[in-house]
Parts: C-alpha cells; sequence; structure tokens
C-alpha cells in the first residue's frame, strides 16, 4: 500500500533543491570568466578585470553546492526509511562526499583565483612563471577533487535512482533520468581520459535534475510504501 507524503517535510526538501539549482547555474552563467581544468597565468588577468564580482559569483555557485547537501539530507530524512534505506543511504551518501569534494574543488579556485590576482600584478613574465610553477602540485590536487566528486556523485546518483525505480517514489521517469545523469557522469571519467570539455555540459544536466527534483517534490509529494 502506497502512502503519499506532501507537507511542510516534502516542501522544504523542494525548495532546497530548486534554491540548489539557481546558485549553481546563476553563479556559474554570471561569472565573468570560468577557470579550466587548472588554473593558468591568463586567468588572473582575467579575474582582475572585476576581481570582486568574480568572487561574488563563486561565492554563489559554491553555496549551491553547499544547498544541494542540505537538499540530499532532506531527500534522506523524508524517505529512508525502512528497507528503502539499503539503496537511498548508500546513494545520497556517496552523492554527498561527491558534491563537497566539488566544493572543496571550487572553493581552491576561488581563494587561489582572487589570491592570485594581487600575487601577480605588475610582476614580470618569468615571476608570474615562478609563482605558476608554484602552484603545479596543488593544481593537480585539485583537478582529482573534481573528477573524483564527479564519480563518487555519479555512483551515488546510480544507487539513488535505482531506489527510486524499485519503491516508485517520485515516479519511474525521475529515478530513470538519475540513472542515466549517473551512469554518464562515471562512463566520462572513467573511460575518455582527456575528459574536462566533454564533462562540462553534464553540470547543467545536473542542474535541470535538481529542478525536476524539486518541482515533483513540490506538486506531488513523495510516495512511500506504508511499512
Amino acid at each position: 500500500m502506497m502512502v503519499r507524503k506532501k507537507d511542510f517535510e516534502t516542501k522544504f526538501t523542494g525548495w532546497s533543491f530548486i534554491i540548489a539549482a539557481i546558485l549553481l547555474w546563476f553563479g556559474w552563467a554570471l561569472s565573468p570568466h570560468h577557470i579550466g581544468e587548472y588554473i593558468v597565468a591568463s586567468d588572473f588577468t582575467a579575474i582582475g578585470e572585476d576581481v570582486w564580482y568574480w568572487i561574488w559569483m563563486y561565492r554563489i555557485h559554491i553555496f549551491g553546492w553547499v544547498t544541494m547537501g542540505i537538499a540530499l539530507f532532506a531527500l534522506v530524512s523524508v524517505i529512508a526509511r525502512g528497507p528503502r534505506r539499503v539503496l537511498i543511504l548508500p546513494g545520497v551518501g556517496m552523492i554527498v562526499i561527491g558534491t563537497f569534494t566539488l566544493a572543496i574543488g571550487a572553493a581552491y579556485f576561488y581563494n587561489f583565483g582572487a589570491w592570485g590576482v594581487g600575487q601577480t600584478a605588475g610582476k614580470s613574465a618569468v615571476e608570474i612563471q615562478e609563482f605558476m610553477d608554484g602552484l603545479l602540485f596543488t593544481n593537480q590536487y585539485v583537478t582529482c577533487f573534481f573528477r573524483f566528486g564527479r564519480i563518487f556523485s555519479g555512483v551515488g546518483l546510480i544507487l539513488l535512482g535505482s531506489g527510486l525505480i524499485k519503491w516508485k517514489i517520485l515516479g519511474a521517469w525521475l529515478g530513470w533520468f538519475t540513472v542515466a545523469l549517473g551512469v554518464l557522469a562515471v562512463a566520462i571519467i572513467i573511460s575518455i581520459p582527456d575528459n574536462f570539455e566533454i564533462y562540462k555540459p553534464v553540470f547543467h544536466v545536473k542542474v535541470i535534475w535538481l529542478v525536476m527534483m524539486g518541482i515533483v517534490f513540490l506538486k506531488q509529494g513523495v510516495n512511500l510504501p506504508k511499512i
């Protein structure tokens, strides 16, 4: 027997997903400059053209990841009960780990991007190159944060989507969308060595997924099998 739940809990969860999508996407879309897979010297010149505006857009973007974490914890509190926990908890747990790994990577770009503007101002090309050489190893670490954050999130989406499908919690189409997004994320990172440009559209698909999750929670609530 299915019980439809539509109350304050589902409204809070739905709005959390939507707010996360808004912060993530608009923080990215309105930013005057996007750092690539690594920080390069030309990034500091571009950021320095409007550094405070760039900082605020990055702050908004990072808080999008934080809000996504809040939405996922809220999701667990609503649906992860009884036998559903076996897929929902590890699925959401992996997405949260991936989400905050991505947030840490974004925070590095935010901090070093703004800091580097002052550090490279007025320096010669040789001095700037020496500064960039000092960032080389940290750049490599942060790239790993982004790659593993995407894989962790992808694995979690596969598990979460499987749980949504099995127990028909939010509609089969959204469950399959969740699984497909997870498979796509993992496949790109694992199977394509030079993946940064190819992976970029997946960020926009994830934002769409957040919006869809929020809309379904707000309009329909959730279907929970009676325990």
